[in-house]
């Protein structure tokens, strides 16, 4: 992948709940969730839009 295995992955989830707190990483992994779901929404939308012009033009 991007050359981490599962202990450099241990260490930054280890290293986020030192900085973050275990009670936060609930809220952390919803608002990181919704922020991809709104990603994922508007560049749907926008190849939705792409589409409709492109049949507009013919």
């Amino acid at each position: 992948m991007f050359g981490l295995g599962m202990p450099e992955l241990i260490i930054i989830l280890v290293i986020i709940v030192i900085i973050f707190g275990a009670g936060k990483l609930p809220e952390i992994g919803s608002g990181l969730g919704k922020g991809i779901k709104n990603f994922k929404k508007a560049t749907k939308e926008e190849e939705e839009k792409k589409e409709i012009d492109d049949d507009n033009k013919e």
